[in-house]
């Protein structure tokens, strides 16, 4: 993971090609969430978050300079974009073009490997493969920490996903400027500590709240949240030494309370939010009844109904097996921790 770290920046920094830039980023799931915003124009989160980047459902975006154009094109998955999609888009290369000192419209291509807006993670990969593209594009040089930083721009999950392996996003200090600059994500070292995640796809359409949305709501009308954000502060110190150890029974009891009680704060929101369904229950009790049966086996939960559950790789089939035995007709996929987000060259490394 340090060797993907320390290579990274190299191959951001390839030449880029009259055809464009291109890059590749995969989603991470938190182990430790950051649910909630207390600057959402700067898209700055209320508490540190660590999470794992994964090896599957790739994001791979292509920024090409349009001098010519009237304005951004953006496609996703072959389709024009438009609505809530594009404007996102469309701010996040405004912001480049305002650290660059650019003005040309650009067209971006978008292929997501993962469901969009399932609560699998798609805009950290999206956010982030866009960051490396559209600052290659436009003349940007920057390290990883400034690309960890505009990436949250798009997205705060994002930020991590320029990272391989483990990556911690700092909340940050301070309001304003001094908040957007302290606010970035840095690889964690843990050594010798490659789990599988079996991710139970229950539904892979998009939710009928949007996180954006739910986190406001969360935030602002939850009793139990200031409680919960208190307590993720001492689950993130826990986490970090359990890593530190390779210890998957207490990196996984940590990260299923933590997951478990972000779900809570959003049900105790007013109205409530509730991203679980039936066959996100049914899961999860699967999960237990694995723990009772003596596999290590824990779950975790991003904002929607699909749950990822942390195992040894050696009990990776069982896990998927009980997973599809709770929830007929879902899917499986396992992931193990992947690489940051990089461009591509031109033979399409």
């Amino acid at each position: 993971m340090s060797t993907d770290h320390e290579r990274g920046r190299g191959r951001r920094q390839a030449k880029v090609l009259d055809r464009g830039s291109t890059a590749v980023a995969h989603p991470n799931i938190a182990l430790i969430k950051y649910w909630g915003k207390r600057d959402e124009r700067l898209v700055v989160p209320y508490v540190d978050s660590l999470s794992m980047t994964l090896d599957v459902f790739p994001t791979s975006t292509t920024v090409r300079l349009s001098p010519g154009a009237r304005a951004d094109r953006v496609t996703l998955d072959g389709t024009s974009a438009e609505g809530e999609v594009r404007r996102r888009v469309v701010a996040f290369l405004d912001l480049v073009r305002e650290l660059a000192g650019r003005t040309e419209p650009a067209a971006v291509d978008t292929r997501n490997a993962v469901p969009t807006g399932a609560g699998l993670a798609s805009s950290a990969s999206g956010f982030a493969a866009l960051a490396v593209a559209a600052s290659a594009a436009y003349g940007l040089d920057l390290d990883d920490t400034a690309l960890s930083r505009l990436a949250r721009r798009g997205s705060a999950s994002a930020a991590r996903s320029i990272f391989g392996g483990y990556a911690l996003c700092h909340a940050g200090q301070g309001v304003g400027a001094a908040a957007d600059l302290s606010s970035y994500a840095e690889p964690v070292p843990v050594p010798d500590f490659d789990p599988a995640l079996v991710i139970a796809l229950v539904d892979a359409g998009p939710k009928a709240v949007s996180s954006r949305v739910a986190m406001r709501r969360t935030v602002e009308t939850s009793p139990l949240y200031e409680a919960w954000a208190r307590s993720s502060k001492d689950d993130l110190t826990d986490m970090r030494e359990m890593l530190s150890r390779g210890d998957l029974e207490g990196v996984g009891e940590i990260a299923e309370r933590n997951a478990l009680g972000m779900h809570a704060t959003m049900l105790a929101a007013r109205p409530a939010v509730r991203y679980l369904s039936p066959a996100t229950v049914a899961v999860l009790d699967g999960v237990i009844q694995l723990r009772r049966d003596g596999v290590p086996a824990y779950a975790t939960m991003d904002a929607g109904p699909n749950v990822k559950v942390l195992c040894h790789p050696a009990d990776a089939g069982r896990v998927a097996d009980t997973v599809l035995g709770a929830a007929p007709g879902c899917s499986v996929v396992t992931a193990r921790c992947g690489p940051g987000a990089r461009l591509r060259t031109a033979a399409g490394r």
